[in-house]
């Protein structure tokens, strides 16, 4: 009896965490279909470099949410670092790197302040954040003195335009892309079946290997043909390279850190977090602090992005970073959500706008529609939540 229903939990899970992405996976064949252009090489790049920061700042949103905290201010964050970057680049003509840097020293600083109010103080992240948005938002239009800035040019603007490539030739396509992309994929194989391995040591019901290799092998095709495109166009895009990184770092800390089990301990049960001897304060510093980080290095390749850096960046950025955790798994409630659910999440956000807009589908209605997206997100984590105290 307990292994039947060792294999039906087991099997409730798969559902939870796959059916994202075959949602995914659906959007973009019926984009596919309605508009041939859509897996087009040239378009598959232009989605990458015009949703990056999107979804880097889930990365963070999503860590802020897991903690049972939300964030208002990374949209007005984003316009202020940028608008940082370009005063010390632009108008004072300090190298590249020095307004790199200094962007991501204010996001420290603001990640710091918020995380003073919520966790030292005491204030509810909502509120600190809502004050965060107006004040982050004033600052960046004393900051370029209610004008924009541009261009960056040079180096900077390679941040998220640049592109590696050529540096293993190949006759139509590029060679090196698909080597990163090979290798990501072995990578990504190993580390599944480490896992695998890992369950059954403990006893603990894993998926029959046919089952896991039918997985691993659709997953490899579908990235490699993702690389294949790009490697038609322009090649590896840079801030694919840094955005993948970040993956990479925060699925570890959040999977297999300390810090990252007393987030989720947080956003579960804030009480018992305590009474376990979870440093409450200290874990939700940290968090502003880590979201202020990301939302700083967002707004680099914002500012990269467009060549320059306005009063009205980041506008709205907050709410797509939301969105993109809901859709991707994260419970209202805390204590609930991946790294990767929140990527897929912003994708299907990205894949969203992209494929409307290249059906010419006028804003308004994709604001309609990705509104309804996330409340049918949101709306299913909540029956599953009570079907499942239903049945307890």
């Amino acid at each position: 009896m307990n292994a039947v229903a060792s294999v039906w939990e087991l099997a409730q899970r798969n559902v939870r965490q796959s059916g994202i992405v075959v949602a995914f996976v659906v959007i973009c064949g019926l984009f596919t279909f309605l508009n041939s252009n859509f897996l087009s090489p040239g378009n598959l790049t232009n989605l990458v470099l015009q949703y990056s920061y999107i979804l880097i700042l889930a990365i963070g949103m999503m860590i802020v949410i897991i903690g049972g905290h939300i964030d208002l201010s990374v949209g007005s964050l984003v316009a202020l670092t940028g608008a940082v970057a370009a005063v010390v680049v632009i108008r004072h003509g300090q190298p590249w790197w020095v307004g790199v840097l200094a962007a991501l020293g204010v996001g420290l600083l603001v990640g710091a302040w918020q995380g003073f109010w919520v966790a030292v103080v005491g204030i509810p992240a909502f509120i600190v954040t809502l004050a965060g948005m107006l004040m982050f938002r004033g600052l960046t239009y004393q900051v370029l003195n209610n004008v924009s800035l541009s261009p960056f040019g040079g180096t900077y603007y390679q941040i998220n335009n640049g592109f590696l490539n050529g540096l293993l030739g190949g006759q139509g396509f590029d060679v090196f892309t698909l080597v990163v992309f090979g290798i990501g994929v072995a990578g990504y194989a190993f580390s599944q079946w480490r896992r695998r391995q890992g369950r059954i040591a403990y006893n603990q019901v894993v998926e029959s290997l046919p089952l896991f290799v039918v997985r691993l092998v659709l997953v490899a095709a579908v990235v490699m043909a993702f690389g294949w495109q790009l490697s038609q166009s322009r090649g590896l895009p840079v801030v694919l390279v840094i955005l993948a990184v970040l993956v990479l770092v925060y699925a570890v800390l959040t999977q297999s850190t300390v810090f990252g089990r007393h987030v989720y301990a947080i956003g579960g049960n804030l009480n018992a977090a305590r009474l376990s001897g979870v440093r409450v304060r200290f874990v939700n510093f940290w968090i502003m602090v880590n979201m202020g980080l990301l939302a700083a290095v967002a707004g680099v390749i914002y500012s990269s992005r467009t060549n320059g850096a306005q009063p009205g960046a980041g506008n709205m950025f907050e709410l797509d970073a939301i969105a993109a955790c809901f859709i991707g798994g994260a419970a209202v409630s805390g204590g609930v959500g991946r790294i990767t659910g929140a990527i897929v999440g912003g994708l299907i956000m990205a894949v969203m706008s992209n494929g409307m807009q290249l059906m010419g589908v006028p804003t308004s209605t994709q604001q309609v529609v990705k509104g309804l997206v996330l409340l049918v997100a949101v709306g299913f984590d909540v029956y599953s939540k009570r079907r499942g105290s239903a049945t307890v």
